[in-house]
């Protein structure tokens, strides 16, 4: 009986879950298709059915299963790069749909303000940004490069084709006028802040003057650009304001990839480039040359050719002629990038791995390289309900780099056309009888660095009550540069009898090591039309920077003379410590009534170590306003206008880029001692005094769109004005010392006009054409310095004009009685002399520059170019020039020679170099007028051809081929070699072909 109702049992509810199925199956079903973009399978689409957690991915041919329940189904397409598609279901069980590229809006762009994302329609700052579709393939080692005209109001120069070298990047001009001839730092330096985590500026080289312009490296050298997402740029006091004291010159922000959800995907790249430089000089050949030197001794008198004078007087052959510039700076450098990465992640986790490794080779002659290897990790995890989030970056380089250890640029442009063979016929460099100081000797000379840098962050939220998230950001940053420089004997004539004993070799060393910890709390509220987003938080950091450096000389063998513990004399300079500690408070309100009414305020407290104790506290903060007016109904029936933005900042930041314990009086260990015992002599004066320098900065811009934001066009005028100069102030001889650190009252003003447009000309597919043009008109002028006249710095600044002038003498011509160099006598004494007749001003410094981009893309096929144009006056190629007629080369410009029967020359008649009185009048040309020009160019900074060839199978997914241009042409009138440089004399940017392919599975 027992048996029987299991039995029963057994059956009722087999019937019942037999029920269930076929009710289950009834009510379910399964949806498949294929999804396109322009006719192609688009693969990591996400499929899902709205109000359901069933969710699919297209694999690369596009397809995709879905199982779906209910009836009348609503599918969700989605896509980060298209417009998202629903499709309502009836009976189908086939679907296949085609997606449209997204064009994102300035409604859609988010960016980086820092301590918060902010989107682009609802700032009240100016942020600029450059994304990684404008950066990523280029031949270059350094972002800046890729960045360089693509951003208005940021002025970026390179300053050598050498390649690990730094860059000079002005945010709205310099606000400082400390630069490294008058103080140990350059105070108009940004801030760099890499994932959140501020790194040093230029790293200061001790060793590398002759090759590398300033000594400057640039830590953004220790970034692979393909590796970077985006940079954004912060211009004005409402961006820059939550930095404080670190933002008076703007800040970098670097933002590197991260992982993304979806499957997981590897990419591999490989690239090779070949350089050279861009432009040369048309020099005179070796039948004029020698017309000039035979000139030269003529007019100077002298009839029989001086026995050194090995160029003209047959000990060097009259017929040889070699184009230096070839031979010297002409060699074809290579690279190769070779780059692998490996991404993915789920709703709740992402990763992602990229390691890359460079070679590049220099134009110089000899076997010198420049390498790079960077890897680059990232991993985010959320919590299932989203209220928790964990982020943490890290990125590890080791860079290094060997070159001769002096730029051979001059020495291309004055050899004498007829000089010598570089080799003999045994192979040997030539010295051709001791008549010929050989250029290449020089290589023997090298100069040598490694870098290493590590930077990590890790980003912890939490999310609570809802409407408040608790964060903590922290992360450290190590930067070491090692460097040696080696000068052996061998880089002498043999005649001199040199030895490995009169060999020496410097050694340095440049650590750095700093932590950071910034605990955030905000707070984020809708009421209605009101919107309410309060941030608070605290920074910690410290900084350690340690300096040391060694010299040897006299080795028993050059093979020993990496090693300064063999040489004969050891000489160890100071080892330096230098902790730098920074603390600050800051918060930031925004509010916003009816999405179109926006108030930012912000505000920092800032202490710094670099202060004496009573004052190393300062504040600073913001305020930014913006009114989306096309939000107001009267604005509803302007079609035409699809957006339209004012918005206004005013606030002060600071600086304290002075350098550490500079307040401090200090002592340093002395060269020789007394009864054996090493003594110290005073180095600083005291003064605890200074304070912060400070910069007000005002804002006012018009963003406007049209036609649904087909052309954005953004007009922004800027006035930033930095006061307490921290400067040296020059002291009398007889206290012992140059100069006290103090604040000057001096004020500099940087104003300007900003103006960007950007039009999507063709939005249509397949074909599809974007444009943008940037311009910047700069205006830099001293408006208040007191008792400047009565100061050393008189002939330096001239208040009403920019700090960049300079006093030269001005140049009136050759005079027609005399045949000689004529110049204004300011004082009228009869005599030209400096400074009392150095009057004439001029500007050394842009006028206007800017950039105009393109890209066009046809189905698989994309193209785009960069056009850089600069507006400037700088120093030419008369600012070094020699006397014409000495044993130096010269251009051929100076065949146009002054004479009775010729008044319209260009240059007064030659000398061999013997007369005192045209030697100066030389100089005096060197130091005129005559030696400033227009520099201004436009130059093709890039030029890029794609084409994308898509996966036929789920592994691989796609690959693009592509070949690019960098600096590839220069239109210019500018008399010298090139006309982009901050430092004159060394090696150009140089003009860089590449061809790479890209493989993405």
């Amino acid at each position: 009986m027992k048996n029987s109702y299991y039995n029963i049992g057994g059956i009722f509810f087999g019937l019942m879950f037999t029920a269930v199925s076929f009710t289950t199956k009834a009510q379910t079903r399964t949806i498949s298709g294929t999804v396109t973009s322009s006719g192609k399978p688009l693969s990591g689409v996400l499929i899902s059915q709205e109000g359901s957690d069933q969710v699919t991915m297209t694999g690369n041919n596009g397809t995709y299963i879905l199982q779906v329940s209910a009836e009348n189904t609503i599918l969700l397409f989605r896509h980060p790069d298209y417009t998202e598609e629903k499709f309502t279901l009836t009976n189908q069980t086939v679907v296949n749909i085609s997606l449209e590229q997204k064009v994102k809006g300035i409604e859609e762009v988010i960016l980086n303000a820092g301590y918060y994302k902010v989107k682009d329609k609802e700032r009240t700052g100016s942020i600029a940004k450059v994304s990684a579709k404008d950066i990523e393939n280029q031949p270059v080692t350094n972002v800046l490069s890729a960045a360089q005209g693509r951003m208005a109001g940021v002025s970026i120069t390179q300053n050598s084709g050498v390649a690990g070298g730094g860059y000079d990047i002005q945010i709205r001009g310099r606000n400082s006028l400390r630069n490294l001839s008058n103080s140990v730092v350059d105070g108009n330096q940004p801030l760099y802040v890499i994932d959140g985590i501020p790194v040093g500026g230029q790293l200061n080289s001790a060793l590398s003057v002759g090759v590398v312009p300033l000594k400057n490296i640039s830590p953004l050298n220790a970034i692979n650009p393909n590796d970077i997402e985006s940079i954004e740029i912060l211009k004005d006091a409402d961006a820059t304001a939550i930095y404080g004291s670190r933002g008076a010159n703007g800040v970098v922000l670097v933002t590197t990839k991260k992982g993304k959800k979806g499957r997981l995907g590897g990419m591999i790249s490989t690239a090779y480039s070949i350089s050279s430089v861009g432009s040369r000089m048309k020099m005179m050949n070796t039948q004029q040359y020698l017309s000039m030197r035979r000139d030269a001794y003529r007019n100077d008198g002298i009839m029989t050719f001086p026995a050194n004078s090995y160029d003209v007087n047959g000990v060097w052959d009259q017929g040889r002629y070699t184009n230096w510039q070839k031979e010297l700076i002409g060699k074809t450098a290579t690279g190769s990038i070779t780059q692998a990465s490996l991404s993915g992640g789920t709703e709740n986790n992402t990763f992602l791995v990229s390691f890359s490794h460079n070679d590049q080779t220099t134009v110089f002659s000899g076997d010198f390289h420049y390498k790079t290897n960077i890897l680059n990790s990232s991993f985010s995890h959320s919590s299932a309900d989203r209220r928790f989030r964990i982020e943490a970056s890290n990125m590890f380089s080791s860079l290094s780099n060997n070159v001769v250890n002096t730029d051979l640029t001059l020495k291309a442009l004055t050899l004498s056309p007829n000089a010598p063979a570089l080799y003999g016929a045994d192979g040997n460099l030539n010295w051709e009888n001791n008549t010929f100081t050989n250029p290449l000797a020089a290589l023997e000379s090298t100069y040598s660095n490694k870098v290493l840098q590590w930077n990590s962050s890790v980003n912890l939220s939490y999310r609570f009550w809802k409407d408040f998230v608790l964060k903590a950001n922290g992360g450290i940053n190590y930067q070491n540069l090692e460097e040696l420089s080696l000068l052996p004997s061998s880089m002498y004539n043999p005649a001199y009898g040199m030895t490995s004993e009169n060999s020496s070799a410097s050694k340095s060393s440049n650590t750095m090591f700093s932590y950071i910890i910034e605990p955030q709390l905000s707070w984020a509220k809708k009421l209605g039309n009101h919107e309410l987003d309060i941030l608070v938080g605290t920074t910690f950091q410290q900084t350690t920077t340690k300096l040391s450096s060694m010299t040897g000389v006299g080795f028993p063998s050059n093979a020993l003379i990496g090693n300064i513990g063999a040489a004969s004399t050891k000489i160890i300079s100071n080892q330096v410590t230098n902790p730098y500690r920074y603390a600050a408070l800051y918060a930031r309100i925004n509010y916003k009534w009816k999405d179109r009414y926006i108030l930012n305020i912000t505000g920092r407290r800032d202490a710094s170590s670099r202060f004496g104790p009573s004052n190393r506290v300062a504040e600073f903060g913001a305020a930014g306003l913006a009114w989306l007016f096309t939000k107001e109904p009267i604005f509803d029936s302007w079609k035409w206008l699809s957006f339209g933005k004012l918005r206004a900042s005013y606030g002060v930041t600071g600086s304290d880029f002075i350098g550490d314990y500079q307040f401090l009086n200090t002592y340093t260990i002395g060269d020789s001692n007394y009864d054996g015992v090493t003594g110290l002599y005073p180095s600083r004066l005291y003064n605890p005094a200074y304070s912060w320098e400070k910069t007000k900065k005002l804002e006012t811009a018009l963003e406007l769109g049209f036609l649904k934001d087909r052309i954005m066009l953004t007009a922004a005028f800027y006035r930033n004005r930095s006061t307490d100069q921290l400067v040296g102030i020059p002291l009398p001889s007889i206290t012992g010392f140059s100069n006290v650190t103090a604040n000057l009252g001096a004020t500099v003003e940087n104003r300007g006009w900003e103006l960007s447009l950007n039009v999507n000309i063709l939005k249509s597919t397949p074909l599809r054409w974007e444009t943008g043009l940037n311009l910047s008109i700069p205006k830099n002028k001293l408006i208040e310095f007191p008792g400047l006249e009565g100061s050393t710095y008189a002939n330096t600044y001239k208040v009403g004009y920019p700090t960049s002038m300079v006093r030269v003498f001005e140049y009136e011509g050759i005079d027609p009685v005399t045949g000689q160099y004529r110049f204004k006598d300011f004082n009228g004494d009869g005599k030209i002399t400096a400074p009392a007749d150095a009057q004439a001003i001029e500007n050394i410094g842009m006028k206007y520059y800017g950039g105009w981009q393109n890209q066009i893309s046809y189905k698989n096929i994309s193209l785009s170019f960069l056009l850089y144009f600069v507006k400037q006056k700088n120093w030419n190629y008369i600012r070094g020039i020699a006397v014409p007629g000495t044993m130096n080369n010269m251009p051929v410009d100076f065949l146009d020679v002054w004479s009775a029967d010729h008044s319209g020359g260009l240059i007064m008649p030659y000398s061999a170099g013997g007369n005192a009185a045209i030697n100066s009048l030389t100089a005096n040309l060197r130091n005129s007028t005559a030696a400033i020009g227009d520099a201004s160019f436009i130059r093709l900074k890039n030029i890029q051809l794609n084409y994308r060839i898509e996966g036929r199978d789920s592994f691989f997914k796609n690959a693009t081929l592509y070949v690019q241009g960098q600096n590839l042409w220069t239109w210019t009138k500018y008399f010298g070699l090139d006309p982009e440089f901050t430092v004159p004399g060394y090696l150009p940017p140089l003009k860089t072909f590449a061809f790479g392919i890209q493989l993405n599975f």
